[in-house]
């Protein structure tokens, strides 16, 4: 982590990660990357669906690649790439028969290492093969829900999922949450744990590096008005003044499970993930 000499408040605090000595390019390929438009929380009506978001700088979308499927190929790290739309970073690599792509990278790689797609390919960092090859206790991500579906699972900087267990046709895995789900042995998980592990210890230090970001203020319930909010209103601080904490649409948070009951994939979960009331 890289902190800063207190020259002004918002530095005293700022600790940022350091990319100095980690990435290798300070450009990405062009033929890999498409100018795109963010939602920013709204729906195809122009409705607000995920509030705090909007603004922050224009964005290059890296065309990464999630499906992996160039099999028993193997290929080159040429590069170590941030990437504004993710948390982890990202790397040109190269297959032997020349075809570039940007994939997730592992913590660990480096540039000039190789990574394999292949049912025989040696248990090593980035390498990637279906689940039955992989042994119990290893920590995997880029992980498939369905058989040639592409990543979908463990994507984020520093997670990783762990293989618990292999039985009957489907693999347990043990997911960032805390969850044990089963998942089709056919399906195909990179293995290691992304990059970019301290990603989750940056301290922003100020709101205008958020508002960058493309995050928008959040104001408490409390601080509204009656029409505005379940909590707003009174004179002079006052507590909620409901029975149940509530979000501003009136919906019960906190106690309430939100799950439905008959969802297609509660026979897939083995264990659920531990809420803070289970704690």
């Amino acid at each position: 982590m890289k902190s800063y000499k207190p020259r002004t408040k918002s530095l005293r605090h700022t600790k940022t990660v350091t990319y100095r000595g980690v990435l290798t390019a300070t450009e990405p390929v062009k033929a890999l990357t498409k100018g795109f438009k963010r939602n920013v929380g709204r729906n195809a009506d122009g409705r607000i669906t995920v509030r705090h978001k909007g603004g922050g700088h224009k964005r290059l979308f890296r065309e990464v690649d999630f499906l992996l499927q160039k099999y028993n190929i193997p290929a080159k790290v040429e590069t170590i790439e941030y990437d504004p739309n993710r948390s982890g970073f990202i790397g040109v690599v190269v297959y032997a028969d020349g075809a570039r792509s940007y994939n997730l990278l592992p913590k660990g790689v480096n540039v000039g290492d190789t990574v394999l797609i292949s049912e025989d390919a040696p248990l090593k960092q980035g390498n990637r093969l279906p689940l039955r090859k992989i042994p119990v206790g290893t920590f995997v991500y880029n992980i498939e829900f369905l058989p040639n579906g592409g990543a979908r699972i463990a994507r984020s900087a520093g997670i990783y999922a762990e293989v618990v267990a292999n039985n009957e046709g489907q693999a347990h895995l043990k997911m960032p949450s805390g969850e044990i789900r089963k998942v089709p042995e056919q399906c195909w998980a990179s293995i290691g744990a992304v990059s970019n592990e301290e990603y989750k210890l940056r301290n922003l230090g100020k709101a205008g590096r958020s508002r960058w970001l493309g995050i928008r203020p959040t104001v408490r319930g409390t601080a509204m008005n009656p029409v505005d909010h379940p909590y707003g209103g009174g004179e002079g601080r006052q507590g909620r003044g409901t029975k149940r904490p509530k979000t501003a649409h009136g919906k019960v948070t906190g106690g309430r499970k939100t799950r439905t009951p008959k969802k297609y994939s509660n026979k897939l979960i083995v264990a659920r993930r531990k809420t803070k009331r289970s704690r």
